[in-house]
């Protein structure tokens, strides 16, 4: 097995420590993998490479960090085949599917990137007839970005555009589950020595850089559980968090829709990457004057989901999950409903065969009690309740302690004018992720804290100072509201 190092003041190194932990190829559940789990000496290493790198960074021009930062991306569109064949290795999602999404990574850094071009890190706010007052939004200093297993490389990408071109440096911590993929994104990157550091390990090493005291921004998304650790390390030093959490996202079909379009819609969104996605839709909450066609149109869609290759030109193919602990939380949420009065219409048991593999499912006579209802399930799995109206379907969407997403199938623009004051950070009318990646919400709830996305996520890794000077002396401070 290849050894797995950090990456420190634009070096590989050996993490200082004699700890591992032990990955298994999701495709076979033989072990491929021994991660070391860095220290929170390694953490300091890397935090200290960032915090000496960032002055220089910060100082140059912003035109020279962009034009760096979008070589970067180059790099990592030439290498996308690359990354997705490492995340598919890592966590078990097919090769077109990671394709897809390194490419949509990447798309959204290069749109962050030009979203620098036009925010306001200089912008006059106040002052007299004496004075000119101005806010610089200057950067918090070093940032910690620490991504989930689903979606390492976008996940990544998400977050790092604003924090770089603000004139921040970076840690970044990917998941113990999928790190691989991360590393082969660090070997792309010609940047300035320490403007990017990553260090490998568990909850350890990630609590430790959520800790550091030098680290002024942590960017965090993945559980709930380990969200509120980063929140409580923080807190002390009352340094910013931004959270994004978990999710159990909610689908709302209304009468008078298009049944096979919404099914094949319903059941990518909760299949894709074998329903391993923050906003994957986990419940639908179907108007009973058309719960029994779209209950068959999903049936139909779900058993065009095959594990493993793909056989034929209607199927679509569908990978392990990516461990044996997701797979039983998927199975217990499974064995809940079913002792509960859950009918199992399509999937719902475990294959005999290779791998973590878990069917498309789908199933109803699903009531509020059940696990697969409430708690999220980040599985291959599509449970429908039938409603009497699509207002009681928009009060059971609400009635969740989540609040990431909402996706709303509907003719009436009434109905979709309430589904937009549904308690969440992203709705989306008559099109799952309808908005791509580009997009500004704060998650509700649960699901998280701070607006993120376009300014959000500038505003997020600057400090606005309030400079107030005399106007005979502002020419000379070059300022860029002058």
């Amino acid at each position: 097995m290849e050894p797995v190092r950090n990456f420190i003041g634009g070096a590989w190194v050996e993490p200082l420590t004699t700890d591992s932990i032990l990955r298994a190829d999701p495709f076979t559940g033989k072990i491929h993998l021994e991660l070391p789990v860095s220290t929170a000496a390694d953490v300091d290493l890397a935090v200290k490479s960032a915090a000496a790198a960032q002055p220089n960074w910060a100082a140059m021009d912003l035109a020279d960090r962009l034009e760096a930062l979008n070589e970067f991306a180059d790099a990592l569109e030439d290498a996308a085949a690359d990354l997705a064949a490492a995340e598919s290795l890592e966590m078990g999602k097919p090769v077109d599917i990671g394709t897809q999404f390194v490419l949509a990574g990447i798309e959204v850094f290069r749109e962050s990137l030009k979203d620098a071009a036009t925010y306001p890190f200089d912008e006059e706010y106040g002052g007299n007839d004496e004075i000119r007052t101005f806010t610089r939004h200057a950067p918090v200093g070093v940032v910690a970005l620490i991504v989930p297993w689903n979606f390492t490389v976008a996940g990544i990408l998400l977050g790092l555009g604003p924090i770089l071109a603000a004139g921040n440096t970076v840690v970044v911590k990917p998941s113990e589950k999928a790190t691989p993929s991360a590393v082969r994104m660090l070997e792309q990157c010609a940047l300035p020595v320490g403007v990017i550091n990553l260090v490998v390990g568990d909850g350890r090493t990630g609590r430790a850089l959520s800790e550091n005291p030098d680290v002024a921004l942590v960017n965090f998304t993945g559980s709930v559980g380990a969200g509120r650790q980063v929140a409580q390390a923080t807190a002390p030093r009352l340094a910013r968090a931004v959270l994004e959490l978990g999710g159990k996202d909610a689908a709302i079909v209304d009468l008078g829709v298009d049944v096979e379009n919404v099914a094949a819609q319903l059941t990518y969104a909760a299949f894709v990457n074998s329903g391993q996605i923050c906003t994957s839709i986990e419940r639908v909450y179907v108007v009973a004057g058309i719960a029994d066609a779209l209950i068959t149109a999903l049936v139909a869609e779900a058993r065009r989901y095959v594990m493993g290759e793909k056989r034929s030109a209607g199927q679509i193919s569908i990978g392990p999950m990516v461990d044996a602990a997701q797979r039983n939380i998927v199975r217990y949420h499974i064995e809940d409903a079913r002792a509960k009065g859950a009918k199992i219409l399509v999937g719902g048991e475990i294959p005999d065969v290779p791998g973590y593999y878990y069917p498309a499912t789908v199933l109803t006579d699903v009531t509020s009690d059940m696990l697969v209802m409430h708690e999220e399930t980040f599985g291959p799995v599509l449970p429908v309740q039938v409603v009497a109206s699509f207002e009681e379907g928009l009060a059971n969407a609400a009635e969740s302690h989540f609040g990431l997403a909402a996706t709303i199938f509907t003719n009436d623009v009434t109905h979709a004018e309430a589904a937009a004051q549904l308690p969440v950070g992203m709705v989306w009318i008559n099109q799952w992720q309808g908005s791509g990646l580009v997009r500004m919400y704060e998650p509700a709830r649960a699901s998280g804290s701070g607006l993120t996305g376009g300014r959000a996520a500038y505003d997020a890794a600057t400090r606005g100072v309030s400079v107030s000077i005399p106007k005979r002396l502002v020419p000379p401070l070059r300022l860029s509201a002058d």
